[in-house]
This record gives structure tokens, C-alpha cells and sequence, in this order.
């Protein structure tokens, strides 16, 4: 990556006859926009954050979150603060930072969730340092939540932005080097690849967490994994 870190534009790392594109905040201030509303996959994950804290009160720290959407979908027990590249609406629970070129955290806090979906895609060779950080910040007996495209998929449509394009069995691996995985499964299952949008598609996906054998590698379309602290 290069040291280019005004906030504009495309940062481009050089590579032999293949660069990795990294993108920065007029590129995100206007991509966040697209998900001012909730989507499928922050709905389901709102499921799953709502489940595991359980009515306990909980804080949780949204990596990449964008307009914030997610905090208005979850229970009021969970203290809820956010950091992406550009914040639309400036607020106390709210930090601006790049998420490449800065450490991932929030002041001296630590958490007990803290969730990155449609994050990891954009990490390039980041993945494993951005791992690193986000363990470093949560707590002992907290709950880390990622999600990441199957680029396997029957269907697979690679979305153009995306620098980090890597069997799911990598990121896993990966994943698996800083957090024990406790579960992974398919946010969603559709043959046409994307997020169900049919009434009754998207009511069993929302329900369903679990992967199904010979089905879910290729008709699922990105995965969440659940994973808690390796024991030092």
C-alpha cells in the first residue's frame, strides 16, 4: 500500500502486472450511502447480536459501520459505537478513521461484540494484521462476528471493488490463526447469487443458521462466522 492517506481517491499498490485497489473516504462516503436503510444481511445480523448478548447490557463496536444503520435495529441494552472510513453524521459513539492505515479501535475501549460484515472483502493484504487488531480490543469473554462473500458460489459475481478475493477455506484458516471459530454458516442461500429478496426466501434464510451439505458451497452467497479469543 501506498502512503497516500489524504482521504481521497484510490490507493494503489503496485503489484507485477496486477494491483490490489484500496479505497478511501470519497469513494466510501458516497458507497456508505447505499445502506442508510437496512438490508438483509444487517438484518439477520442484528438477529444474531441481539441472541448472544442476550438481554445482558454489552458494548459493541461496528467495524466499517458505515451510516450506522445497524445501531437503530438493535435491543437498547447494547451500547453501541461505530468507526469507518467516512462517518455521514458525526456523533460522541461515532469515529472517523481509515481503517487501513490507522489501528482498528476506539480510544482505549474494549468490547464485548464486535462485528465486521462487508468488511474484509476491501482488506487486501491487511486481513491478518486487522485480525490481530480487532482481538487486541475485545474482551476476554466477548464475541467477534465477521462475514465474508463465497466467491465459490454457482453464480459467483465479484463485485469490482472488492481487493481481498480468496477461497472461503483461506479466510477461514486465517480467521482461525487469532479467534477460535465456534460456528460459521451461510447468510443466505440463493441460486441467482446476492440477498434473497422474494417474501418467503428471505423469511427461511432469515431463520436458518446453519450450513447444509453439497448445497451450502455452492448456493451460498457470503457466510458469517462467530468466533471467540484464543486462550493466550
Amino acid at each position: 500500500m501506498s502512503n497516500a492517506a489524504d482521504g481521497k481517491g484510490v490507493v494503489p499498490e503496485q503489484d507485477a502486472g496486477n494491483a490490489a485497489r484500496y479505497y478511501k473516504k470519497d469513494f466510501w462516503s458516497k458507497e456508505n450511502l447505499k445502506f442508510s436503510q437496512p438490508h438483509y444481511r444487517l438484518e439477520k445480523a442484528a438477529r444474531i447480536i441481539t441472541r448472544i448478548a442476550g438481554g445482558k447490557d454489552c458494548t459493541l463496536l461496528d467495524v466499517g459501520c458505515g451510516p450506522a444503520t445497524l445501531m437503530r435495529a438493535l435491543p437498547s441494552n447494547i451500547q453501541y459505537y461505530g468507526i469507518d472510513m467516512a462517518i455521514q453524521d458525526p456523533a460522541p459513539n461515532l469515529m472517523e478513521a481509515d481503517l487501513l492505515k490507522a489501528p482498528i479501535r476506539f480510544g482505549e475501549k474494549r468490547f464485548d461484540i464486535i462485528i465486521a460484515q462487508g468488511v474484509f472483502e476491501y482488506m487486501g493484504d491487511f486481513q491478518s494484521q486487522k485480525f490481530a487488531e480487532i482481538a487486541d480490543i475485545l474482551n476476554d469473554d466477548g464475541t467477534f462476528i465477521v462475514t465474508y462473500w463465497n466467491y465459490r458460489h454457482r453464480n459467483a459475481k465479484i463485485y469490482w471493488a472488492h481487493s481481498n478475493v480468496q477461497p472461503l477455506d483461506e479466510f477461514r484458516e486465517d480467521l482461525a490463526r487469532h479467534f477460535n471459530i465456534d460456528r460459521f454458516f451461510p447468510a443466505s442461500h440463493n441460486w441467482y447469487h446476492g440477498s434473497p429478496s422474494l417474501k418467503l426466501n428471505k423469511t427461511v434464510n432469515m431463520h436458518v443458521n446453519l450450513n447444509i451439505p453439497f448445497i451450502s458451497p455452492i448456493l451460498a452467497v457470503e457466510y458469517f462466522f462467530v468466533c471467540s479469543p484464543r486462550s493466550s
